[in-house]
């Protein structure tokens, strides 16, 4: 690491550590030091948590989540809906709908989105399995679940067009001003989303 005469080790723990998102070269710098200054309070119980996760974690075969079980906890899950599944981007999506406690159906997680601009194709994500998913004959509902930009909209669409066949109701979470959200620090886009889909109040 360049004007850093450290040891390999260290070296080595840093630029893994700024290779985690939100975290740059001094925020590693940081980290390390913390983990080397706290090794039996931090450094031993998190790399026991790394190998454990490395070695038990794995990607669900029906819905693309993460968990030690496979199929996920949610997936076998007794109380949840099996008529109804969320489609969200990525795992991290899943998580803040569970956090929420708003949904008890099934998920699918895509893995990104189509984009152009990336080269993301529709067999670069989960697609195809989702429309498997959806020749369920229990199968009534559809969530889409994207971010409000252009490449989740697109996706959207594209996920519409290949679900219309199948006679399962395909909606899409609402977008518009967020609770607690005062229309002067709004953006356009969002005010103008907002006042298409208003509702009877």
């Amino acid at each position: 690491m360049s004007g850093l005469n450290v040891s390999p080790e260290i070296e080595r723990l840093i630029s893994l550590l700024a290779k985690l998102p939100g975290l740059g070269p001094r925020s590693a710098r940081r980290a390390a030091l913390d983990l080397l200054k706290k090794p039996d309070a931090l450094m031993r119980p998190l790399s026991l948590a790394l190998g454990e996760a490395a070695e038990r974690i794995s990607t669900c075969r029906i819905c693309g989540n993460v968990d030690s079980r496979n199929p996920c906890h949610i997936c076998t899950a007794p109380g949840r809906d099996k008529s109804i599944i969320c489609v969200v981007q990525d795992v991290a999506d899943l998580w803040a709908m569970e956090r929420a406690s708003a949904f008890k159906g099934q998920y699918h997680i895509l893995g990104g989105t189509l984009s152009a601009l990336d080269g993301i194709r529709p067999e670069d994500l989960n697609i195809a399995a989702l429309i498997e998913r959806a020749s369920d004959p229990d199968l009534k509902e559809v969530i889409l679940a994207m971010n409000a930009t252009v490449d989740g909209q697109t996706t959207a669409h594209y996920i519409t067009d290949h679900l219309s066949g199948t006679g399962v109701s395909v909606s899409r979470l609402a977008h518009g001003v967020p609770v607690g959200g005062e229309l002067d620090y709004l953006d356009d886009g969002t005010i103008s989303t907002a006042m298409k889909s208003r509702r009877p109040f």
